[in-house]
């Protein structure tokens, strides 16, 4: 867990990918724990430290998570996302040929752990985003992708959903492997409004790939 950002009110990090962000029935170690732990050592913190968690990131995908430090900063951050006033930009890696650019909306279902396009006549909640084609390489694209809904699993839904799975996600159909599991897919830029002062912060991580 890399630290981009600390103040009174917010934690920022640059979480790997395989960390959990917060606990499951596996029991392992997770980025709050992580956060926690850093908090309490680096102020000397007696008893419990609270953190809020206001989104997330999948297991397999790397990049920038914004944690509240107060439950004033978690309801403020919270409302910003509720509200679509959250920048979140996206690096992939998917297969095939994409175009150079595109904005593509869908009607996603969740069933369980899973989630896929609605077809006509299902009840799906919409699902929105944009992306631009950075670089092409022998099988696979690179892209950049801003998320303007966030619904599960959505990045990886949508593009599956056109013939080009993140490499990595062998879930939705990925015939290329990325090491220890994990996607291709990394959140990059993270833009937002402070929950305190009248200054919107901005934070980027590339990604190591």
């Amino acid at each position: 867990m890399e630290t981009l950002y600390e103040d009174n009110h917010l934690l920022v990090v640059n979480k790997p990918a395989g960390l959990l962000v917060q606990g499951d029935k596996t029991g392992d170690r997770t980025l709050l724990d992580e956060a926690k732990a850093y908090l309490k050592q680096r102020h000397n913190k007696p008893g419990k430290v609270y953190l809020g968690l206001v989104h997330r990131l999948d297991r397999p995908v790397s990049g920038i998570v914004v944690l509240a430090r107060t439950s004033k900063a978690a309801s403020r951050l919270s409302e910003e996302i509720r509200a679509g006033r959250m920048e979140k930009e996206y690096i992939a890696l998917v297969e095939g040929r994409v175009p150079d650019q595109g904005d593509w909306t869908d009607q996603l279902k969740r069933e369980d752990q899973h989630s896929r396009v609605a077809e006509p006549g299902e009840a799906g909640k919409q699902a929105r985003l944009t992306f631009t084609c950075l670089e092409r390489k022998k099988g696979f694209c690179r892209v950049r992708i801003q998320l303007i809904t966030g619904r599960h699993h959505q990045i990886r839904v949508q593009f599956a959903h056109r013939g080009h799975p993140v490499l990595g996600d062998v879930r939705y159909g990925s015939s290329m492997p990325f090491p220890d599991r994990c996607l291709a897919l990394h959140a990059a830029h993270v833009a937002v409004k402070h929950p305190v002062r009248p200054e919107k912060l901005v934070f980027a991580a590339p990604p190591d790939w």
